[in-house]
């Protein structure tokens, strides 16, 4: 499926959503943004067969951050900035965070500012060996943003959170991995390949329980442990009321693999 500066591909239960603007290194613009909310819309549409999506980049990026040349964007000097967020950016992130099933980023090359922000939404985080990934908004004078001063310090602490603000170097894939930022780095002709397997193993999952578990995390940061402890309750309940959890016992006794269904 295509939509504008977006693709979407289905690979059985596995949805493949990609950034296609190759030419502006997949800078993120008011057209894409709105491309990428269609997409999602499809993924989330009743008779969608998606149960795992993976979000990539055409050509040699994943994304540059925003595009600066288009109108819309945060080019203009007279422009309110944090308008555009509440706006664009901002749905969109919040549409990548109650996301239903499993996401996972496969970040294939560059990926700065507004970009980095959004392939940190994603659940696993899987990065070329050549990736880098850099908080970029220092060299046009703004402040980090889509996320970023909330997910960096809880990824690798304030230090290096405002290290990578205040400095706006770029971070390579080797170094991501072992600060915590990506999951998995691999060769850039396997990324695909890698990253389905692991999209493919989700979407076979208990996805009602996968679900489940991705919300406790987002609500996690902002609980007490009081508070956590009665949410995972709320949540057992529902988990342990689905066909998931049925089966996955069923499995168990019966010593063979889960056909888990989703439900």
């Amino acid at each position: 499926m295509h939509f504008e500066r977006v693709t979407l591909e289905i690979d059985g239960a596995v949805g493949v959503l990609t950034l296609n603007h190759p030419e502006v290194l997949n800078a993120l613009s008011p057209p894409m943004i709105g491309g990428l909310i269609a997409a999602l819309d499809a993924v989330e549409a009743g008779d969608s067969a998606v149960r795992c999506l993976v979000m990539t980049g055409a050509g040699r990026a994943f994304c540059a951050g925003a595009n600066l040349r288009e109108s819309g964007s945060i080019s203009s000097a007279k422009l309110d900035a944090g308008a555009v967020l509440e706006t664009m950016y901002h749905p969109l992130l919040r549409r990548l965070r109650d996301l239903r099933v499993p996401l996972v980023a496969a970040v294939n090359g560059a990926c700065a500012g507004g970009g980095m922000g959004v392939a940190l939404m994603a659940d696993i985080v899987l990065a070329a060996r050549t990736a880098y990934f850099m908080q970029a908004f220092r060299g046009i004078g703004l402040v980090p943003d889509c996320g970023s001063t909330w997910l960096l310090p809880r990824l690798i602490g304030r230090a290096r959170a405002l290290e990578l603000s205040m400095l706006g170097e770029r971070l390579p894939a080797e170094t991501a991995l072992q600060w915590g930022i990506v999951n998995r780095i691999c060769d850039g002709d396997t990324l695909r390949e890698e990253t389905l397997k692991l999209a493919r193993n989700l979407a076979a999952g208990p996805t009602v329980a996968l679900d489940l578990t991705r919300r406790l995390y987002w609500e996690s940061t902002g609980n007490s442990y009081e508070e956590q402890l009665d949410l995972e309750r709320q949540f057992q309940r529902t988990a342990s009321q689905s066909a998931d959890f049925r089966e996955g016992v069923l499995a168990f006794l019966e010593k063979r693999p889960a056909k888990f269904q989703g439900k």
